[in-house]
């Protein structure tokens, strides 16, 4: 983006970060947002917990600064923050709730993040940025370069150097970072850390505006429904296979293996507790990143579904207008008729398109092929007076899903994730496959279940016979 004179004017009175940057209230809209919002990773509030940590807020500063510094109410602040002119928070309302939520956008969480870059910093950082470069150019050098011979020549090169390093770790003399470079190594690690969440919501928005945009081309559409489905259509692919698309799936593919997020955990639990990086004392919530990244990828993977149902009932409304369309001009051509029934104008009264014929060629069409049969066992029924066990009738069964529910709970106060199987693992099926979908319609309930369709776990039980039963099943994992 080129920072002209024109293009600065424009952004310093429509762009929010701006706005909320030269506002008079910009240190308590940025604090308080930053402190409910950016430090939980908190996507979405209703209005009256928002209201109401706002209001605490404003009774303390009150206390400080006496009642005129800030006279308005919690919820009019909120408002006004969620304007147009203002457009630091989103005011929405969730499908089956008439309570207004709120959640951050994209630009305050920016404006809030430069805020939070200006202070000062203990040391700057070098080396590590300098090997991560280093790191992205020989990625990009080794992925792009199809010669055999080279690759082979660059991996045997790799190879030596792990060799000297084994060598060198087997007789005790293991290279090792120095505090300095662990310090410098976790500041960039966090720093990336924050920036990946902040780059979910933004990823949100662009799915909002793209269906803001979806249905402002429906609305003023004039062609054909099957040409407004496939411009539709056409463009939804192109954000899939677009570079973000691309690398947001690989990312979630990457971020959905269960080895992957066993490794990130250990390695957190590793560093956290080393010397330098406990004396720079980080936010504990970094010890779980990986599952606040799952969680904001989860969200977005939820607003798109939401968003795609609310464009076909945004279609559905609209066919029925055009129908009821049809059938408005249809009883003014019979209301027509019926006033002139009586005095026929003269000459042609109505103009229809010629009609032309339909040509099918004979041997389009398909042979004749004769119905089976069907054989009818006409045997009479015979009344019986044989004694039937009706104790079926009283075996019926209903599965108790808060006792289920309790046990994911119990399960989860000692873990942050756990899945299907592990839970079988502690409390096997006692009622078979009923008790079995009874956890899957838990897992879509709750919203805090996750499905991996790249895996699959094999669950078993027993039916009242004793017969061994099983089942496979994509892996599904509760969080907490």
């Amino acid at each position: 983006m080129a920072l002209d004179l024109d293009a600065l004017e424009t952004m310093r009175r429509q762009h929010p970060a701006w706005r909320l940057l030269l506002a008079d209230s910009a240190p308590l809209v940025a604090s308080f947002l930053q402190r409910v919002f950016v430090l939980p990773n908190l996507r979405v509030m209703s209005q009256a917990d928002l209201a109401e940590a706002l209001e605490d807020t404003l009774y303390a500063l009150r206390e400080q600064r006496g009642a005129a510094a800030w006279p308005k109410t919690a919820p009019e602040y909120l408002t006004d923050w969620a304007a147009n002119d203002k457009g630091w928070l989103r005011k929405f309302y969730p499908p089956g709730s008439d309570e207004p939520h709120f959640d951050l956008t994209p630009a305050t969480e920016r404006a809030i993040g430069w805020l939070a870059s200006l202070g000062e910093r203990s040391f700057v950082g070098t080396e590590s940025r300098l090997l991560t470069l280093f790191d992205l150019l020989r990625q990009m050098q080794d992925g792009s370069e199809s010669d055999p011979e080279t690759r082979v020549r660059e991996l045997l090169r790799r190879r030596a150097l792990i060799d000297t390093e084994i060598a060198l770790v087997t007789a005790g003399q293991a290279p090792l970072l120095n505090d300095t470079a662990l310090k410098e190594r976790f500041a960039q690690f966090a720093g990336l850390a924050r920036e990946l969440l902040a780059d979910f919501r933004e990823v949100e928005h662009n799915f909002r505006a793209l269906d803001r945009r979806v249905r402002e081309r429906i609305t003023l559409w004039d062609g054909s429904k099957g040409a407004l489905l496939q411009d539709i259509l056409g463009e939804r692919e192109q954000i899939a296979d677009s570079d973000q698309g691309r690398s947001f799936r690989a990312f979630w593919d990457f971020l959905m293996s269960r080895a992957r997020q066993d490794e990130l955990t250990q390695m957190l639990e590793h560093v956290m507790q080393l010397a330098p990086v406990a004396e720079l004392q980080p936010d504990p919530r970094l010890r779980r990143v990986h599952y606040d990244w799952l969680e904001a990828g989860e969200h977005a993977q939820r607003t798109v579904a939401l968003l795609s149902q609310q464009l076909r009932r945004f279609l559905d409304d609209q066919a029925w207008l055009e129908n009821r369309r049809i059938m408005d001009i249809l009883r003014r051509i019979e209301a027509g008729a019926l006033a002139v029934r009586e005095a026929p104008p003269a000459g042609d009264f109505m103009t229809i398109d010629d009609t032309a014929p339909n040509i099918e060629l004979p041997m389009e069409r398909p042979l004749h092929a004769a119905a089976p049969r069907l054989l009818i066992d006409s045997a009479a029924l015979a009344a019986g007076d044989e004694d039937v066990d009706a104790g079926a009738l009283f075996s019926q069964f209903v599965i108790d899903k808060a006792a289920l529910a309790q046990h994911v709970r119990q399960s989860l106060q000692q873990r942050t994730q756990v899945t299907l199987s592990e839970l079988l693992a502690l409390r096997p099926l006692r009622q078979g496959l009923a008790e079995l979908v009874a956890y899957l319609g838990l897992a879509a309930e709750q919203g805090k279940a996750v499905i991996d369709d790249t895996v699959e776990d094999q669950v078993s039980w027993r039916n009242a016979g004793g017969t061994l039963k099983s089942a496979r099943l994509p892996r599904v994992i509760f969080i907490k």
